[in-house]
């Protein structure tokens, strides 16, 4: 019988020494049956047709990303705003390609899970692969909204989501080359491209996904609603969101740069900020895409003739992305 025990050994290379603790079973090969048993069990719980654990939103999350990984249909609301908060899941979505790698290749509590030139470690091409993905998807949502609309707003948001690209694979050219080359060249171009990406995210936050200006008025919006009134109407929420939006966009190219991810604890703090810009920009970008919306419904219309809030926002494609 397989048993799971407590085991010490040392990971040394040539920046640290330190003694870590892990708990490893009887077998490399328990532990890896045992990681794949999760995933598995996820999967089944995911893709169940069986009327429980929310099948209305499990099926609903799963169109949604099949729209959002092939976008051959017009983009509507759902598909961008999803795809928009894949783009802060990009680490974890790397993590878990690492995660495959490792059961795959058999590294579970081995030393080749601390080493950084292993198969799954950071020299894997794999892993800006990974960290691109989302951003690719939502640069072919815009080129679509683009050819639907022909509105050039749409090849700007493109623009916006192509300068990830350097930010990424200029980090992870530097497990590729001489580091004296690293230093000299690639470093200034990597640090340059990480400004642009942060101040053009940031422009296009207060700007066009919450329709703020900091030139003119906080406020912008025509018809607030009474949400808006008790919360949003205070000055100083605004400014709050804009100053702390401006320093976490800086922060988020930490999460893109895989030459700078040996720091967990600085991860993880990382992920929790991530985690509230995320959860700011989804109230305001939602509260913007309301007020829209209703500012073109015909208000003489009968009450029983308009369709459900929540059907007019999921169902919406009269929006620009």
């Amino acid at each position: 019988m397989e048993v799971c025990y407590l085991a010490d050994f040392n990971c040394s290379n040539k920046y640290d020494s330190l003694s870590i603790s892990v708990f490893t079973w009887g077998s490399v090969a328990c532990c890896i049956s045992t990681s794949v048993l999760l995933y598995v069990i996820l999967l089944m719980v995911l893709l169940s047709p069986f009327d429980m654990f929310y099948l209305s939103s499990r099926f609903f999350f799963l169109r949604t990303t099949w729209r959002i990984i092939l976008p051959l249909q017009a983009i509507t609301f759902p598909d961008f705003f999803m795809a928009d908060i894949f783009t802060s899941m990009s680490k974890v979505f790397s993590d878990l390609e690492r995660s495959g790698c490792r059961m795959l290749h058999r590294q579970v509590a081995t030393i080749a899970w601390f080493e950084a030139d292993s198969i799954c470690g950071s020299h894997s091409v794999a892993i800006p692969l990974v960290l691109v993905l989302p951003y690719l998807c939502r640069f072919f949502q815009c080129l679509r909204q683009y050819k639907d609309t022909k509105e050039k707003t749409c090849l700007l948001n493109a623009l916006k989501y192509s300068t990830a690209v350097p930010v990424i694979f200029l980090s992870a050219l530097k497990y590729h080359i001489f580091p004296d080359l690293w230093i000299s060249f690639y470093r200034p171009l990597w640090l340059i491209s990480s400004v642009v990406n942060s101040l053009y995210s940031f422009y296009w936050d207060i700007k066009r996904d919450w329709d703020l200006s900091i030139l003119t008025r906080i406020f912008m919006f025509k018809n607030p609603s009474v949400l808006t009134n008790i919360l949003y109407g205070q000055s100083w929420v605004y400014y709050w969101v804009l100053g702390s939006n401006l320093v976490l966009r800086c922060t988020w190219t930490y999460k893109l740069s895989a030459h700078l991810r040996h720091n967990y604890l600085t991860v993880f703090a990382i992920t929790a900020l991530e985690m509230v810009r995320r959860f700011q920009w989804v109230f305001f970008r939602v509260e913007n895409e309301w007020n829209k919306m209703t500012a073109k419904q015909n208000f003489e219309m009968s009450s029983d003739m308009l369709p459900s809030e929540a059907d007019r926002l999921l169902d919406s494609n009269n929006h620009k992305v």
